[in-house]
């Protein structure tokens, strides 16, 4: 039996703010088993390994990033939704480096012949569309023809994943001119070429 009070809930949020703490790659079953006071079997009532733990957290954070765009993107369209979207992510992943580094890293894993796999898997895959759609709603509403539609956000979630993840790692750091300025010029670009895919100039 696992510790009294104690839920699977409650596991994946605790490993989610170990994350943000010693980063994404220290939460194992061991330093969260210390972490909440208990044995490594304990936490075996609620995962069914460390693999499971990982793509838990992934589903559990995948799920807050998309509630955090969702909040920010409620209205607008074009390009004041495609600004809202950009710094609802950034915020999130400044706020949360650990948990936004779960989200771009953390693969699911296929399952095993004969295996089946964990509920954590169907999870990390229900979040990661929530994102896939919201993403794809910015892109829809420049006007991005259907055919287009697949390298629009391609061409966008590299744009902004790869900016946020370069300024985390400090790669921008001793250079002029500061992150701040370059970012919003980045998604001016951004814009300009969401809109000239939309007007039929393609890529």
């Amino acid at each position: 039996m696992g510790r009294p009070g104690l839920n699977r809930r409650d596991v994946i949020a605790a490993a989610a703010d170990l994350a943000d703490e010693l980063g994404f790659d220290a939460v194992t079953v061991s330093v969260l088993a210390r972490r909440l006071g208990v044995r490594s079997p304990t936490l075996y009532s609620h995962i069914s390994s460390g693999t499971d733990l990982r793509t838990a957290v992934t589903a559990y954070v995948l799920d807050e990033l998309a509630d955090a765009t969702t909040q920010a993107t409620a209205a607008g369209e074009g390009r004041d939704l495609l600004v809202a979207y950009a710094n609802a992510i950034r915020d999130f992943a400044r706020r949360s480096p650990g948990r936004y580094d779960a989200t771009t890293r953390q693969r699911v894993p296929p399952a095993s012949e004969g295996e089946s796999r964990p509920d954590s898997v169907d999870e990390a895959i229900t979040a990661g569309r929530r994102n896939a759609d919201l993403a794809l709603a910015v892109v829809r509403s420049y006007g991005v023809t259907e055919t287009n539609e697949t390298y629009a956000v391609r061409l966008m979630s590299s744009l902004i994943h790869g900016y946020i993840t370069l300024e985390l790692a400090g790669s921008f750091a001793h250079s002029e001119p500061p992150s701040e300025v370059t970012w919003p010029e980045a998604l001016d670009d951004l814009d300009r070429t969401l809109g000239r895919m939309a007007l039929g100039r393609g890529h």
